[in-house]
């Protein structure tokens, strides 16, 4: 290692990576980590594994990697390691993640060739916001005797389907298409079958759109659906609400603890979530679908109550909205039952990139295309379409931009604390300004609704009850 590199400062990387590079003679330079440096220098390291053992594998961020491709270069069907496997080999170096160093393991390793095109590689150091910049040549001698090849996909060459809702038929068919091997039939509908809507949420759609419904109205329809009743009975007696004194029947939860409005909203929620069943798969380390959503709804909850009341869009729909803005990953489970394993899998060894690219690339479409076009199909109202369709443009600024702007807000403050899936993403000062709130506001509502996750956690646990 350079005596010039620690010249200015003490090092900060973990011991054993300093060590490590300084045994092979390894310089290095020490840079945060942050927004804007190029994702064509940064180096993704993923441990993966089969039965022959574990493979450490490298490619730059600016690429997918494609499992499919490598079993066809290896002739293994490899997957990420578990959490836990990964989290005790870390844990004996004292490392928060997975450094690109492979003389770190005794696994063999294989990094995609178009790395050492760059001058210069930014390597994770194994502490958290902390890289390693290592000249091409160096990072080329420490690979020892690591194999090259070329098995990632750049993401230039993936284009998720974000901000361009004309194209939804279109790619949704092509995308059941590729999927059946077979000639599409002319309604999608009678292609993906979908389970029709069950008479209680049909009940709860009608009274939601009538003007003159009551809180008679909707205790009858809850009451008629035992499961349904339970749950409401249960939501309302939660801590998390504080309520006082005892809970005792269906009328009892919305005039006293939740109002007509929630209690709507989050029936309607509990009717359409148990249309789809949870995946039985899942990637690793993924926040529970519903305790996800839960979370979500809190949040949106609070950052609406924020707003400017002038600017505020319907309180119990931005809720809703909270509840099923993941309700495309449901569906995409249903409808290509083999492919989304393949999805949890390719999820799990890229965990430097939003699932829209996985899902683009191996099927075409997204869950947020799929799960907007559910939402028109049910004839849901258009400000629940749009919040499922644009919640990951934050530049949406369309009819009911501020449904889809509150889903991308609570998405993105939840997923900076470790909650959700994939990069932590960057929230623009323009959604913010759209929304009329300050960052710190905003901070303030993620962090009292955290505040109360044991009791959020209870709430979720209910959506998973038969």
């Amino acid at each position: 290692m350079s005596e010039v590199a620690h010249a200015a400062a003490p090092p900060t990387a973990p011991a054993v990576i300093g060590n490590l590079l300084a045994k092979l003679a390894i310089s290095y330079t020490e840079v945060a980590e942050r927004p804007g440096q190029s994702p064509t220098q940064k180096v993704q390291a993923v441990l993966l594994d089969d039965t022959a053992g574990a493979l450490m594998v490298l490619f730059p961020q600016s690429q997918l990697l494609d499992l499919n491709r490598l079993t066809e270069l290896t002739g293994r069907k490899l997957t990420a390691v578990s959490s836990a496997r990964l989290e005790r080999m870390l844990g004996k170096h004292s490392l928060s993640q997975l450094p690109g160093i492979p003389p770190l393991t005794s696994s063999p390793c294989l990094y995609e060739e178009s790395l050492l095109h760059e001058p210069t590689l930014l390597v994770h150091s194994g502490k958290a916001s902390l890289l390693l910049e290592i000249a091409s040549d160096d990072f080329k001698r420490m690979l020892g005797k690591a194999s090259a090849a070329k098995f990632g996909e750049p993401l230039s060459d993936i284009r998720p389907n974000i901000d361009r809702p004309n194209d939804d038929g279109e790619e949704i068919t092509q995308a059941v298409q590729a999927f059946t091997a077979r000639r599409i039939q002319q309604r999608l509908e009678a292609t993906i079958e979908i389970p029709p809507l069950a008479d209680t949420a049909q009940k709860i759609i009608k009274l939601r759109v009538d003007p003159n419904a009551n809180i008679d109205d909707i205790t009858g329809v809850v009451e008629t659906d035992p499961a349904l009743a339970a749950q409401v009975v249960s939501w309302a007696a939660s801590p998390y609400y504080a309520s006082p004194g005892k809970i005792r029947s269906v009328e009892d939860a919305i005039v006293r603890v939740l109002g007509f409005d929630l209690v709507i909203n989050l029936a309607l929620g509990l009717a359409l979530g148990k249309t789809l069943s949870l995946p039985k798969d899942q990637p690793q380390q993924a926040t529970p679908y519903w305790q996800q959503s839960i979370y979500t709804a809190a949040v949106i909850e609070g950052l609406t109550r924020a707003m400017p009341r002038a600017q505020r869009p319907e309180a119990g729909l931005t809720y809703l909205a909270g509840l099923l803005h993941n309700f495309g990953y449901l569906l995409l489970a249903h409808v290509f039952p083999p492919h989304f394993s393949l999805i949890c899998r390719h999820l799990e060894a890229n965990p430097h990139l939003s699932h829209s690219y996985i899902e683009q690339h191996l099927l075409g479409i997204s869950r947020e295309q799929i799960g907007a076009w559910l939402m028109r199909h049910w004839d849901m109202p258009d400000e629940l379409s749009t919040a499922l369709r644009f919640q990951h443009d934050p530049d949406y600024a369309g009819d009911y931009a501020e449904y889809a702007n509150l889903v991308c807000l609570a998405v993105r403050l939840l997923r900076s604390r470790g909650i959700g899936s994939g990069p932590d993403t960057q929230i623009p000062d323009q959604l913010l300004e759209r929304l009329g709130l300050t960052r710190d506001k905003a901070e303030d509502v993620v962090n009292k609704v955290l505040e109360a996750e044991v009791l959020l956690r209870e709430l979720a646990s209910q959506f998973n009850q038969p």
